[in-house]
C-alpha cells in the first residue's frame, strides 16, 4: 500500500472513530438552553452517565458572548466531577456579586461548557476522544422573567420586519434574544433551504438571509421558545413594514 492510501485509510478510520464516539456519548445534559432567573443565587442543571459499565469525568465552564472563558459573573460548579456507571449528578451555576452591575433591562448571552473525559483505556494505541456539549446560558434579569402560567402573549410577537430593496430585516424591540430557526412564505410552506439561523440581541436588528420575494407579504418565521419549543409567526406586510398577526405551536 502507498503512503497516499496510506494515508487515506487512516482518515477513514480517524472519521468512523469520531462518528462511532459520537453516537456513544456517555455524559448527558438535561436541557438544550438555560434561562438563569436573575432573582436566584444559583440554579442546578442535571447530568448523567449514560455509559452503565465505565465512570466518566464531567468538566463543567461558562464563556462570555465571545466565547472566553469566565469565572464571574457566573460560575460553574465544580469545575470537575466524577460519575459512575449510570449515575447521576448536578451541576450549580452559582451568580457573584459583579452579577448585579449586568444590565437590568435586557438579558445577557453566556455560553454554557460541558466535556466528558472517559476512563484512560487499558489498550494501547486506542484513540480516545473528550466530546463536548455547548448551550446557550441567557441571564434573564428579575423583571423580565415570564410566568409560564400567565395567559399573555408571546414577547416574540413584538418582532417587526422591515423590507429593504429584497431583503428583511428582523427588528427586535423586546429586552430577549430571540434565535429565528425557519423561514417560509406561509404557514403550510416549504422551509427555504438557504435559510440560515440567526440570532437578533435584545434591542437589536439582524438581516435574513433569504430574498424577501421569495418569503413574499406573509412570511413566516420560526423561534426556538424557552422550553426548545418552535412556535411559528406569521406576518403581514404592508408598504415595507411587517407585523405579527398570527402565533402558533
Amino acid at each position: 500500500m502507498n503512503l497516499k492510501a496510506s494515508l487515506a485509510t487512516v482518515a477513514m478510520l480517524f472519521g468512523a472513530m469520531i462518528f462511532s464516539q459520537s453516537t456513544l456519548a456517555a455524559v448527558a445534559l438535561d436541557r438544550t438552553r438555560v434561562i438563569y432567573d436573575g432573582a436566584e443565587r444559583s440554579i442546578s442543571l442535571n447530568i448523567s452517565n449514560e455509559n452503565k459499565a465505565r465512570p466518566y469525568l464531567a468538566q463543567s465552564w461558562l464563556e462570555d458572548e465571545q466565547g472566553k472563558k469566565i469565572k464571574s459573573p457566573l460560575m460553574a460548579l465544580p469545575p470537575v466531577q466524577r460519575i459512575e456507571p449510570g449515575h447521576k449528578s448536578a451541576i450549580k451555576i452559582q451568580s457573584l456579586p459583579a452579577a448585579k452591575s449586568l444590565p437590568q433591562d435586557r438579558e445577557s448571552l453566556f455560553y454554557f461548557n460541558l466535556r466528558e473525559i472517559p476512563p484512560r483505556s487499558e489498550k494501547q494505541n486506542v484513540l480516545q476522544i473528550a466530546l463536548q456539549t455547548r448551550i446557550k446560558l441567557f441571564y434573564r434579569p428579575e423583571k423580565l422573567m415570564i410566568d409560564p402560567r400567565a395567559s399573555i402573549k408571546p414577547v416574540q410577537n413584538q418582532l417587526t420586519l422591515k423590507k429593504n430593496g429584497d431583503q428583511y430585516t428582523v427588528i427586535n424591540p423586546t429586552g430577549y434574544y430571540v434565535t429565528l430557526i425557519t423561514a417560509a412564505s406561509h404557514v403550510d410552506g416549504k422551509e427555504e433551504s438557504d435559510f440560515k439561523p440567526i440570532m437578533i440581541p435584545p434591542q437589536g436588528s439582524a438581516a435574513i438571509n433569504v430574498k424577501a420575494s421569495k418569503l413574499g407579504s406573509h412570511p413566516v418565521l420560526s423561534y426556538i421558545d424557552d422550553f426548545g419549543g418552535r412556535p411559528k409567526l406569521t406576518f403581514s406586510c404592508k408598504a415595507n413594514v411587517c407585523r405579527v398577526t398570527d402565533s402558533r405551536e
